[in-house]
């Protein structure tokens, strides 16, 4: 008995149970590496900030926008990390949902942890109206990840 290649293994893996997931949303290495890429690259910058505000803001502002700060790159490596788990699911159950979820993640990233380094950065404090929409953001996206398996 001749053993099959990786090739010949996922090119019968991708096959009939994953063709809904394809199509205008893109084909499953796609967005894969498209998760994979956005949250390497928001951990990357979450590493940066970190380092930038151990570094260089914690003696430059006052401690309580400091926390604020860090809140922000906390949150932003959790849904960094969040990503790359995206990723590693699409590549197994390329479900929409999931697809739902990465574009979730990423938003509430760029609303929550963005809003908050807005107000670290002094911008007024109205500004921090808009916190709690990327963090609905990411409970859409945590929502959908698990609807996503729960359907499958």
């Amino acid at each position: 008995m001749e053993r099959e290649t990786g090739e010949e293994v996922n090119r019968g893996v991708m096959d009939a149970p994953h063709a809904q997931a394809r199509g205008a949303s893109g084909s499953p290495s796609e967005m894969d590496r498209l998760f994979f890429i956005a949250g390497a690259t928001f951990a990357l910058i979450g590493v940066a900030s970190g380092a930038f505000g151990a570094h260089f803001l914690s003696a430059r502002i006052p401690a309580e926008r400091l926390v604020t700060f860090e809140t922000g790159v906390r949150y932003q490596m959790y849904h960094a990390l969040g990503l790359l788990a995206l990723a590693a699911a699409w590549t197994r159950w390329p479900v929409a949902l999931l697809q739902t979820a990465g574009w979730l993640l990423m938003a509430g990233i760029v609303i929550f942890s963005g809003s908050l380094y807005a107000l670290a950065f002094g911008a007024p404090r109205w500004f921090g109206a808009i916190t709690p929409l990327g963090g609905l953001s990411f409970l859409a996206g945590w929502v959908c990840a698990i609807l996503a398996l729960l359907r499958r």
